[in-house]
């Protein structure tokens, strides 16, 4: 996916309608139809079927059933097609994937779901979760150029960005939290756009802010900018504190791990910070001195008090360690579970706010490890490759910055492997890139 900016400026320097037609007007029929897939699946995970949900409604929670068959059939078709198309054109690129350490963690997932506390549940979830990730995963590889990539990718995060800040113009009460909303109405006045939380649309919009900067890198003087903006300006509205501090503060991570070249010092740099904000989140509940020295910390280290649930989800944790309470089984109801008992935060709670504990209650410790292996450890590895390839390195920092942003996002909510979670969904694809950039250029080097 080498492009430097000079081949793109001339471009840029345009109207986004004469790049958008100009640059489709290079493909032909199979490379558009690949293209066409890149933006449905973003569109489908950013916007979803069933944009600005009303919070006020009290039956907003409840599962439609037809709604959810709809889910999974939209993402199980795009994703079946998604794959025979990389299949016909990229076969070393899949084969690739099958390592042991993949094959490892989808045996246990199996495993899992057998021992399952609600099978039926975890199947289903699972099924779901599938059809997302392998969507996410071949996703870099359907664009046949750099531009087309770019082109797909700005595409749909205008077209998401325009709709959330229409929304927020012209239906604040579908896209903005409010005072009547059934749950949460003391988060009035925090933007939400077309997401049913503000907490999924803040790190959906660090995420666009790193994709504005990237296709500015790259020499989109039009669409990166207007992107990395329009995002910005959004994400500080939403009122979300982790995203809001992560996202300056990932980047900066970020380009001292690109400038970086030993391993081992870009471990330490990616690493160590993260096993410290875990050891004074969830570790202050496990430990009375690092609860000690938390608390001599001027800011809050449980997050606006979210040691009750850490020591909730650690109880749970010890119940099964090995085998887990079933991948997606464990929140839907635990409000008659012992461990819950005493405990009015974490029977109202959807999830740990934790990515990691959240993973050792549901797979157990030995899925916790080996999504650790593939999702935290592999994948700087594979930027260090990447790097010495010298293999579209701009490309490379997108994903990398994704990856590293997900990591320290998991250590206060919780996304890995969450099915249509539209941060999972960016995050498996940071992964995938890097993964397919250490190994090969993820589409051709030269347009058509």
């Amino acid at each position: 996916m080498d492009r430097s900016a000079a081949d793109m400026t001339d471009v840029e320097a345009r109207s986004l309608g004469h790049v958008l037609r100009d640059g489709l007007a290079e493909l032909n029929a199979a490379q558009a139809a690949r293209c066409l897939i890149v933006v449905a699946a973003l569109l489908l995970v950013l916007v979803t079927l069933d944009p600005f949900p009303d919070l006020r409604n009290p039956d907003v929670a409840t599962v439609v059933g037809g709604r959810m068959a709809l889910n999974y059939v939209a993402f199980g078709l795009l994703a079946a097609v998604a794959v025979l198309f990389v299949a016909a054109a990229d076969a070393p690129a899949l084969k690739s994937l099958v390592t042991p350490l993949h094959l490892g963690l989808v045996g246990w997932m199996l495993i899992n779901i057998a021992f399952s506390e609600s099978r039926g549940v975890s199947m289903q979830r699972f099924a779901l979760a599938a059809s997302v990730t392998s969507l996410a995963v071949v996703l870099p590889l359907l664009p046949p150029t750099q531009r087309s990539f770019n082109l797909c990718l700005g595409g749909a995060a205008l077209v998401l960005l325009i709709l959330c800040y229409l929304g927020v113009v012209l239906a604040p009460q579908y896209s903005i939290h409010t005072a009547l909303d059934i749950t949460e109405p003391q988060l009035a006045g925090d933007w939400r756009g077309s997401f049913g939380h503000k907490n999924v649309a803040s790190p959906v919009m660090t995420i666009l802010v790193y994709v504005g900067i990237y296709l500015s890198a790259v020499g989109s003087f039009v669409m990166g900018p207007a992107i990395a903006l329009l995002a910005g300006v959004f994400l500080i509205f939403t009122g979300g504190k982790t995203s809001s501090v992560l996202c300056l503060a990932i980047y900066a991570l970020a380009s001292l791990v690109y400038v970086t070249p030993s391993l081992w010092l870009k471990r330490v740099i990616c690493f160590a910070p993260l096993i410290v904000m875990n050891l004074l989140t969830v570790g202050s509940v496990l430990s009375p001195a690092l609860g000690s020295a938390t608390r001599l910390l001027r800011v809050d280290p449980t997050f606006t008090g979210r040691s009750d649930i850490w020591e909730f989800a650690l109880a749970a944790v010890a119940e099964k360690p090995i085998i887990g309470h079933g991948y997606a089984a464990f929140w839907d109801d635990v409000t008659e579970r012992e461990t819950a008992k005493g405990s009015e935060w974490a029977v109202t709670a959807a999830h740990s706010h934790n990515s990691y504990l959240d993973l050792a209650i549901t797979i157990g410790l030995p899925g916790l490890l080996l999504v650790v292996l593939i999702f935290v450890l592999a994948p700087l590895r594979n930027f260090q490759a990447v790097q010495a390839h010298n293999r579209s390195n701009a490309l490379g920092k997108l994903f990398l910055t994704i990856w590293l942003f997900g990591l320290y996002f998991g250590t206060t909510e919780t996304f890995l492997l969450e099915r249509q979670n539209p941060v999972w969904f960016m995050f498996a694809m940071a992964v995938a890139g890097l993964h397919f950039l250490a190994r090969f250029q993820c589409v051709e080097r030269t347009e058509p």
